[in-house]
């Protein structure tokens, strides 16, 4: 019965964004599931915690765009998303996908959530937490494939094992949540104003 509920929150997202989280949370509620455990945890600085997670997905970003995609043999190109290029009326449906379907929702389900419940399945040990990151990694990046292809399936699989490892480590979710909305942002950046090539041929012309 828990494997079919984890399938059912996580097919949420294919009805809309971000019900997957929704789902989550209204899980965590009903079975009273502490907070902590899905890392609702309050940071110790909420300013300090925004400014650490945005900087580091807008760097992480533009290192996925400069230089590991470009070593994946990725196309500079992400076809899937390339009508946001000067399309300003796109925009604000964007942001919110990314901020919070993306930033939001994809870290409630994928760390939070998915993490608490493998955890339960595994054990908590350090081998059953590593197995934890490469499987959520695996879904994460597999989450990508239907929209984006081969290379959204390699991008997201990287940085599902960074966000996995980070918060396998730390098991809080509001640095994550902020960097994962700033990785998209800076995605969405890039396309917007058709800077896709130049970054991506920054390192290796």
């Amino acid at each position: 019965m828990g494997i079919l509920a984890m399938l059912a929150i996580l097919a949420g997202n294919l009805i809309i964004a971000p019900l997957s989280a929704v789902l989550a949370l209204a899980w965590v509620h009903r079975s009273r599931t502490p907070w902590r455990a899905v890392g609702y945890v309050r940071p110790r600085s909420w300013v300090g915690d925004a400014v650490i997670g945005i900087v580091f997905g807008s760097v992480l970003k533009l290192l996925m765009k400069a230089v590991v995609m470009p070593l994946l043999g990725a196309d500079p190109i992400n076809p899937t998303y390339h009508y946001l290029v000067g399309n300003t009326a796109a925009l604000p449906g964007m942001i919110f996908a990314v901020t919070i379907g993306a930033g939001w929702g994809e870290e409630t389900v994928f760390r939070g959530y998915l993490f608490e419940r493998l955890g339960r399945l595994f054990g908590r040990g350090r081998g059953p937490r590593a197995a934890i990151v490469l499987l959520t990694a695996a879904v994460f990046g597999l989450a990508h494939s239907l929209e984006q292809g081969t290379a959204g399936v390699q991008q997201g699989m990287i940085v599902g094992l960074v966000f996995g490892a980070i918060y396998a480590t730390a098991g809080r979710l509001w640095m994550l949540m902020w960097a994962h909305a700033a990785f998209d942002l800076t995605a969405l950046a890039i396309i917007y104003w058709d800077l896709e090539t130049a970054v991506a041929r920054l390192i290796f012309d």
